[in-house]
């Protein structure tokens, strides 16, 4: 059986992306700019053939999912398990806002701390990552030796990085999560391997996901 493939995409671009604000589970929606990247996504994708396109049901991520979809005609599914880290209260607020608004917790954020949860229903980073990795696992099970297309956010991705390469939890992220690039991994026999990364030459330009 040939490995699982997955092309991992994050949303295009929001007008909060370009504040630098924390997004969370708030549905922001794409910009203009978002909207020509998930355009310039599904033309970059327009030989690859998916068995099957997920994403989450934040419409960034779904409007994106459908953008490609619609070129390969096809439907996303929407899979809520694929949104991004709730971060409770710190939810739309860049990050010199909440350094000022919460000094005690936004440093433990900041420093990956994976037990640490963010008041108003946050969701530690421990358990954001048990959710991304469990989900994705199953994907792959469920589709052996398919290619498989998911759109998510940058947080996930992160996620999925720290999966595939072994990378822990707690390390500071050095490498990219940039919108609308196209990222791929592979599954077989229990073992997840990085094939490529950050592929954008399809885009002029592309905001990097801040880091928490």
């Amino acid at each position: 059986m040939p490995p699982t493939r997955i092309c991992l995409v994050r949303h295009g671009e929001t007008a909060w992306n370009a504040e630098q604000r924390l997004q969370g589970h708030e549905d922001i929606s794409l910009n203009a700019r978002g909207l020509t990247q998930a355009i310039a996504a599904a033309q970059a994708l327009s030989s690859q053939r998916f068995a099957a396109i997920y994403c989450s049901d934040l419409q960034r991520a779904a409007v994106t999912a459908a953008t490609i979809a619609a070129l390969h005609g096809t439907e996303a599914r929407l899979e809520p398990r694929f949104r991004e880290r709730h971060f409770g209260a710190l939810q739309g607020l860049t990050r010199t806002e909440a350094e000022v608004r919460y000094p005690g917790l936004y440093p433990r954020i900041r420093m990956r701390e994976p037990a640490t949860v963010p008041p108003d229903n946050g969701e530690s980073l421990a358990a954001f990552a048990e959710r991304i990795s469990s989900v994705l696992l199953e994907l792959a099970l469920r589709h052996p030796g398919e290619d498989l297309l998911v759109v998510s956010h940058g947080g996930c991705m992160d996620i999925m990085y720290r999966l595939v390469t072994g990378k822990p939890l707690e390390e500071p992220r050095d490498f990219p999560l940039s919108n609308a690039t196209l990222n791929w991994i592979s599954y077989e026999a229990g073992n997840w391997a990085l094939l490529s990364w950050d592929e954008r030459s399809h885009l002029q330009t592309s905001c990097d996901e801040i880091s928490a």
